[in-house]
């Protein structure tokens, strides 16, 4: 795929002004060198070649084709390319699986056909490859119509053909080069994780940036992290999809909250991908992360310093949105401060009047980067970084230097400076235009953890209905740990209740009771118990006659110091995920959650526990009764061993009570696959 030496071009045109000529014009305009084979029954001769009126007439094999025929010819042609001895087709149709259920249909024939032919297939509605430092450009993105193309060590795959031309043009405008620009398209077979664990491989590859859509085949993903990991270039992703329009709802809260985008944020999180949310940071990344390592822990914190206090003040603004502190520097940075006759006051070091000479910028940043509590040190440079950029950009390239790999250092430049943006991505310094920007990239760098192993956890031993209601739930819940007093029954109360009670109907139907009256708390004793199941059975069979009743279940009144929702759903781009938020219900209202992949270590759940603001209360905060989070920890990694159950689709205790002393589980719903 990526180096081919002989191409067919099945449905290539004559006619230049035509999408299907363009792979062979581009080809050779950008100095292919190999064989090109056009295949068209209606001409001898496409643009100067010899053609072919059929893949079966070409002579010898083939390594690569791109079809470039209409959707309902693809098919045809599968077979025929892999007889040439192609190993990879490039479908160029659209109206496969993103057409509805006949597009799908269609797609699912063409897959199995190239797996019974031994042919791997890219796309359908793929753009093409381009490999830069070979001269193959297979594409029809109109971006190559530039009579060169930079050439650099950075690969690009993306599922959006359109945007390889248009990452490729913004990256030029920075001075950025690619080695590789691979657009997947529907992703029928080969993934764009899948072909990024190819890409890992290659001398002449850094760093592989991603664009995506969704994420297919996660383990594709999970596997090319680790080689990356291991081979010491980054993954760089950006992805569609923060939006909760297009968030799958589920019957759950958990389904609810935990839409696709959190599980992709939490996916990426533990593979050890970078996670850019916006296209300028997600160019300027690689040149932050180039040659450095994942964190074992970081302060989250920067030294700032600036030339001008507005510019710098939006930088802090920017970072602090992000979480990320602008820090006052500490006793170390202070004393070589003072020693070039700079002194600091608050979390800028303002040289406004110092102005951007490059012995003092260059004084400064090796200072700053002297401090022991802060990750990143920022320069912000303002009108100097337009009007004169060789003078604004020296200091940093010489403090850049000075520094060393001690420290990373980027740039926050606030005029439009397109001068100095190329200068120093040259020096490869990142270089940001807007303080959001930045902040989004220092959140992706001080973010970025090595990837994590999953532990194994076995499946909990325990039989579960094909329609679970809650005290089936709860027994699964139990078989994982966390197993809490209750009763269930029919008609009659059994004897030795711990009043008071709360009692529940019990209906496989009925994910949200308290929606139709199902739930009745504070019962003092037996006679009491017994009115209440008949009023509730009344209100429920009014409310809901469709469902199902399987009888109720009692639990003893508790009070904890405090609630949340601890669920889990199996995610349907990266699989089995689990949830922890405030609970109750007001779980949808707050959104103050933390999710990861399922099964997580004992001290993934710590971190969770500490992601969600409403927990403070159960660490002492200001004086209150501490909660045990430990126990609470032990929770959330009971929960996650569900991802081994594989017949669970999704599962959620809501609420689960935190005690000073362990936690009790309030309420609990299963869903069956």
């Amino acid at each position: 795929m990526l180096e081919p030496r002989r191409i067919a071009l099945v449905g290539a045109s004559g006619d230049p002004a035509r999408l299907t000529a363009r792979a062979q014009i581009y080809l050779r305009r950008h100095g292919y060198q190999g064989e090109l084979f056009p295949v068209n029954p209606r001409a001898s001769e496409i643009l100067g070649e010899p053609a072919f009126a059929r893949v079966e007439d070409i002579p010898g094999e083939i390594d690569f084709a791109y079809i470039l025929l209409g959707t309902q010819q693809v098919e045809a042609q599968l077979a025929a390319v892999a007889a040439k001895g192609a190993k990879v087709a490039c479908i160029l149709a659209d109206g496969f699986a993103e057409a509805g259920p006949e597009g799908q249909a269609l797609q699912d024939r063409c897959v199995a056909a190239a797996k019974a032919a031994g042919l791997r297939l890219l796309g359908p509605n793929s753009m093409g490859i381009i490999n830069i430092p070979a001269r193959i450009a297979a594409s029809v993105n109109a971006a190559l119509e530039a009579e060169t193309l930079p050439a650099g060590r950075l690969a690009l795959v993306s599922q959006s053909g359109s945007m390889l031309g248009a990452i490729m043009g913004r990256g030029a405008a920075r001075g950025m080069g690619f080695s590789h620009l691979i657009a997947t398209g529907n992703e029928a077979d080969l993934t764009a994780g899948e072909i990024a664990a190819m890409l890992v491989d290659e001398p002449g590859v850094d760093a592989v940036m991603l664009f995506l859509e969704a994420i297919r085949e996660p383990q594709h993903y999970a596997h090319a992290a680790w080689k990356a990991h291991r081979a010491g270039k980054p993954i760089i992703a950006y992805k569609l999809g923060r939006s909760p329009y297009g968030a799958e709802l589920a019957t759950s809260h958990t389904g609810a909250l935990a839409g696709s985008d959190m599980a992709a944020e939490a996916f990426f999180r533990a593979h050890g991908i970078l996670r850019a949310t916006m296209l300028e940071s997600f160019l300027e990344l690689p040149a932050l992360v180039l040659g450095r390592k994942p964190h074992v822990s970081t302060h989250r914190a920067v030294s700032v310093m600036t030339t001008t206090g507005g510019g710098g003040a939006m930088a802090v603004d920017a970072l602090g949105v992000a979480g990320i502190e602008a820090r006052i520097p500490d006793a170390h940075a202070t004393a070589k401060l003072h020693a070039v006759d700079m002194h600091p006051h608050g979390r800028l070091l303002d040289m406004t009047l110092a102005g951007t000479k490059p012995d003092r910028v260059e004084a400064a940043i090796v200072a700053l980067a002297a401090a022991r509590d802060t990750d990143v040190v920022v320069p912000v440079i303002g009108s100097s970084a337009q009007f004169r950029p060789h003078d604004a950009v020296a200091g940093i390239v010489r403090g850049r230097d000075a520094v060393g790999d001690a420290k990373p250092v980027a740039a926050f430049l606030v005029p439009q400076a397109d001068a100095s943006l190329r200068l120093l991505a040259e020096a490869g310094i990142p270089a940001f235009r807007t303080p959001e920007s930045l902040a989004d990239a220092m959140r992706a760098f001080l973010d970025w953890r090595a990837p994590l192993p999953a532990p194994h956890m076995a499946a909990p031993e325990v039989t579960l209905p094909e329609r679970p209601d809650e005290a089936d739930a709860r027994e699964v819940f139990a078989a994982l740990g966390l197993r809490t007093d209750y009763a269930r029954f029919s008609d009659t109360p059994p004897e030795g209740l711990r009043y008071p009670v709360a009692l529940k109907i019990l209906s496989p139907d009925l994910a949200h009771k308290t929606e139709v009256g199902g739930v009745a708390l504070n019962i003092p004793d037996e006679a009491a118990l017994r009115s209440a199941m008949l009023n509730m059975r009344a209100r429920v069979e009014k409310a809901a006659p469709q469902a199902r009743i399987t009888g109720f279940l009692a639990q003893p009144m508790a009070k904890g110091l405090a609630e949340v929702i601890l669920g889990f759903r199996r995610d349907p781009e990266v699989g089995p995920v689990v949830l922890l938020g405030a609970g109750g219900v007001l779980a949808e209202l707050h959104r103050d959650v933390a999710l990861r992949l399922a099964p997580l270590h004992l001290d993934e759940a710590r971190g969770m526990i500490a992601e969600v603001r409403a927990l403070r209360v159960i660490e002492g905060w200001r004086g209150l009764p501490r909660g045990d989070v430990e126990a609470l920890a032990h929770a959330i990694a009971a929960v996650s061993r569900l991802a081994a159950m594989e017949g669970i689709a999704e599962a959620e205790i809501n609420p689960l009570m935190i005690h000073e002393s362990g936690v009790t589980v309030a309420d609990a719903w299963i869903v069956r696959r």
